[in-house]
């Protein structure tokens, strides 16, 4: 499966604002943009120009993608899927978005970071309905329950974990037991439950052209 390989603190750079993608360190002053506000690249202090139109779209395709950590091709399906859907192409497309596995796992703060709940998922420690699934992509749907599976609960790295993601507020649609690594899915998320700087319009706009 394809997947992007490359330094992730790269991405919150070109998007000028932070998209925590690495944990922790995005709430420490290790953190890049915190050292380097500006655009990754040679020339990233100098280019100040103003984006608007097809560039303002594109930037608010790129940065959802690099939130959720899809690739083009995939990120295009699911808008072509919510296209085909009868209700508000946006919303859910940003529906889809977060009933991803790998989000799912980090809104329950089974993880840090989404990049860190996909790893969670691709090696086999997450489980929906007490089966194991290793697909991040997988959409969760409402009433399944999502845990990690018994011996991966006592990694060292999951005791990490609980203490940093206490403080993480529980979306509305979601319920979490964190004392038990597990949490359920209690209904489809409203465009209100997803609190992201994310401007749906535009991305419609941009694949609508």
């Amino acid at each position: 499966m394809a997947r992007y390989t490359g330094a992730v603190c790269r991405l919150c750079r070109r998007e000028g604002m932070k998209l925590f993608l690495k944990g922790a360190k995005c709430f420490s002053e290790k953190c890049p943009i915190e050292k380097r506000n500006f655009a990754p690249g040679q020339h990233g202090k100098d280019r100040k120009a103003k984006i608007v139109g097809y560039g303002l779209q594109l930037r608010e395709k790129q940065k959802t993608k690099r939130i959720y950590f899809t690739l083009e091709q995939q990120f295009r399906n699911y808008f072509e899927r919510a296209a085909r859907k009868p209700g508000v192409t946006g919303e859910l497309l940003l529906q889809q978005l977060e009933r991803r596995l790998d989000n799912v796992v980090y809104r329950l703060g089974l993880a840090t970071s989404r990049r860190q709940s996909r790893q969670l998922v691709r090696h086999g420690h997450v489980e929906v309905n007490g089966r194991k699934v290793n697909i991040p992509s997988y959409q969760v749907s409402p009433g399944e329950e999502v845990s990690l599976r018994e011996r991966s609960r006592k990694l060292p790295v999951m005791e990490g974990v609980r203490e940093q993601t206490s403080h993480f507020s529980v979306a509305p649609w979601l319920e979490v037991d964190r004392e038990n690594f597990k949490g359920r899915v209690l209904a489809l998320p409203k465009r209100e439950d997803i609190n992201l700087p994310i401007n749906e319009q535009l991305i419609v706009e941009l694949y609508s052209k």
